[in-house]
């Protein structure tokens, strides 16, 4: 069985969420409007994605813990909420 050109695209929409390139991104909704896709599909693919990303960087900032034998990522995400912004030294500015 083959995947059809609008699910192909709906997978590449989540792919670019998820590789967080904003030109793919564009380029994969518009193929998937252009194949059939409804905003509101689009908008799941990226819900879902969303989730898979969210889920993927909570594991992988515990797999960095325990690689480094550090809890480096929750002591940042307690300084950064303790201080009310980011202290990386101006990148975010």
């Amino acid at each position: 069985m083959k995947l059809d050109d609008r699910t192909i695209e709906l997978i590449a929409v989540g792919a670019s969420i998820t590789a967080g390139c904003q030109p793919c991104l564009r380029y994969h909704a518009g193929m998937a409007r252009q194949n059939g896709a409804t905003d509101e599909e689009i908008a799941e693919a990226i819900a879902v994605s969303r989730m898979v990303r969210g889920g993927g960087a909570t594991e992988m900032d515990k797999f960095v813990e325990q690689l480094t034998g550090t809890e480096t990522v929750a002591s940042a995400r307690e300084q950064v909420s303790e201080s009310g912004g980011c202290d990386c030294g101006g990148a975010c500015d």
